[in-house]
């Protein structure tokens, strides 16, 4: 069954291709196998495709406001006022900072030597800023995983101790606020830091904010990378982040998020995303976003997950609920990985549809 998906999946990129060139308002049609009509996304109210946002995995109109604020007029106070007017300890801030350097980054390599012309004005019209210091710190960061050369290359770790010495004069500016030593938990892993200097870094971030999920996920990237080939560090980190975790706390879906970064390239094994050890960690993560605040802000990048995992294990009524709550948005894991991350977000929604529709559901009984 697992190469029967296998192969109805490749079937239908090939659907994508071949009626991109078609798509009109209703978007891309796919075939259900057995039905002579199309499932078509577009039926269920979900946005086109080239209208998908990839810089958020949800909905943050202050952001995106101030972001088109500092990108036609190129001044950087809008973005310094919304940092300073959102909490250090929570989620929002620690997105918002990756977004202004996302952003950042873009411009620069869309327009090198001039673009991001407004980071660089704010940390040299005021280097106390601790939002600038902070946007700058993972700025660094982002342009040492993104165009340094490849990681192991010279200019990856020049850029990369540069970043950390960014994030250290980030801490010092805001001496309570984890953002600098959250930053600084990429840079651990590029640099490759020995387990007991990654213990003090991480314990300053435990101090700061316990239950911050978007820490625990840079902690993994860690873990993964340092223990290449091993999961045991990298399980025993997520189910012991989950077991502690309050009720409400999407930590109880980190465990889903260590799989995803454990899977082989291409899984051809029958039943592999129907597996005990897999379907244990989908529902840990269902229950997570199922018991989590409405306004969580890390919710998104729970149900984007989720979604693939659901749609590759065949589940087309979760799939469709999580599509339900998540579309229009694909700045988040698994999409971010792709080259084009729309297209891949669209893959997976359009097989979720079908499946969907292959057994009987229709947008009539999906739930608004």
């Amino acid at each position: 069954m697992e190469i029967l998906w296998f192969l109805l999946a490749m079937g239908m990129l090939v659907a994508v291709v071949v009626t991109f060139a078609r798509r009109g308002r209703g978007g891309i049609r796919l075939a259900v196998p057995g039905s002579p009509d199309a499932a078509d996304p577009a039926d269920y109210g979900f946005v086109r495709q080239e209208e998908l946002d990839i810089r958020v995995p949800g909905p943050d109109h202050d952001l995106m406001d101030v972001l088109g604020l500092v990108q036609r007029n190129q001044d950087w106070r809008a973005a310094s006022q919304l940092l300073a007017g959102t909490p250090k300890e929570g989620e929002v801030r620690w997105q918002r900072v990756q977004a202004f350097a996302g952003a950042a980054a873009l411009e620069l390599a869309q327009q090198p030597g001039s673009g991001a012309a407004w980071l660089r004005a704010w940390r040299l019209e005021s280097p106390k800023d601790a939002g600038g210091a902070q946007v700058h710190a993972e700025f660094l960061v982002q342009q040492a995983w993104r165009a340094s050369g490849g990681v192991g290359t010279e200019d990856h770790r020049i850029i990369l101790e540069e970043a950390r010495t960014a994030c250290g004069d980030a801490a010092l500016l805001a001496p309570g606020d984890p953002i600098p030593y959250i930053t600084e938990l990429a840079i651990a892993r590029g640099l490759a830091y020995p387990e007991p200097q990654f213990n003090e870094l991480w314990a300053k971030v435990i101090d700061r904010a316990p239950e911050h999920m978007g820490a625990h996920l840079a902690a993994l990237h860690y873990w993964c990378e340092k223990w290449h080939g091993s999961r045991e560090k990298a399980d025993a980190f997520t189910h012991a982040a989950a077991a502690r975790a309050p009720r409400g706390s999407l930590l109880a879906a980190l465990p889903l998020f260590g799989v995803f970064e454990h899977l082989p390239e291409i899984t051809l094994s029958q039943g592999f995303y129907q597996s005990a050890v897999v379907s244990r960690a989908i529902d840990g993560s269902l229950y997570a976003v199922n018991s989590a605040r409405r306004d969580d802000p890390m919710l998104a990048h729970a149900r984007h997950l989720l979604l693939f995992f659901l749609v590759r294990a065949e589940r087309w009524a979760e799939a469709m609920e999580q599509l339900r709550h998540v579309d229009g948005y694909v700045g988040a894991l698994p999409w971010s990985h792709s080259a084009d991350p729309a297209a891949e977000y669209a893959v997976y929604r359009a097989l979720a549809v079908a499946g969907y529709e292959a057994n009987g559901g229709s947008p009539a009984t999906l739930p608004r």
